[in-house]
């Protein structure tokens, strides 16, 4: 197998990155093509050793919360057609579980995350960047149904978190990273022209492995 292409897909909390990977994975599962999917989520660094506390109060808005250490060494060994220990994450204690799943390298491999285009160190590993571009009041209302339905989060929390580090950090490193993109994707994970046309660059990638 040749070097399999290198998809980052990034973007604010909420703008829809997820959805646009999900459907994109999709429209190639229904083919039967092989994609592999990494999330730069399960890439948050383990706090075992730290008081909830001390977890709930540290900024995971900002680029080195992420261990992207470990995500750059997993990206080269899935370059050269191995496999990797994918590591989990939980939201609910705000630290890495004890569980890893192995993950094996694909013609095409998606990761999507919040943080991907604004790490020098992972730039040079991307074959195409992908920015999804969504006005920040949507992204916000996302955020609050998705965090108080599925990671026990309150109003409160969830408000506090976005005024105080989530916003800012918006600003600081994921707005600026827009223009390091190569497509630029707005309307969200529904944007079905945009899922066309980087479905046929894939197809194209994919006709040559």
């Amino acid at each position: 197998m040749s070097s399999p292409l290198i998809i980052a897909i990034a973007g604010a909390s909420g703008s829809g990155k997820s959805l646009f990977t999900e459907n994109l994975l999709k429209e190639f599962a229904q083919e039967g093509k092989s994609v592999q999917i990494l999330r730069e989520d399960h890439y948050y660094r383990a706090q075992d050793h730290l008081p909830m506390e001390e977890r709930e109060k540290n900024n995971y808005d900002h680029p080195k919360a992420f261990e992207h250490e470990l995500l750059v060494e997993h990206l080269h060994t899935l370059k050269l057609g191995g496999q990797i220990d994918y590591p989990s994450y939980c939201y609910k204690t705000h630290t890495r579980l004890q569980e890893t799943e192995k993950k094996e390298s694909a013609p095409v491999i998606i990761i999507e995350g919040i943080m991907l285009l604004a790490s020098l160190e992972l730039q040079p590993l991307y074959d195409v960047k992908i920015f999804v571009d969504t006005p920040l009041d949507i992204c916000l209302l996302r955020r609050i149904k998705r965090d108080i339905a599925e990671r026990g989060r309150t109003l409160d929390s969830v408000a506090n978190q976005y005024e105080k580090t989530v916003k800012p950090m918006y600003h600081q490193f994921i707005a600026p990273s827009r223009f390091t993109a190569d497509v630029i994707i707005t309307q969200g994970g529904e944007n079905r022209i945009a899922l066309g046309v980087l479905k046929s660059h894939i197809q194209q990638a994919l006709m040559k492995t």
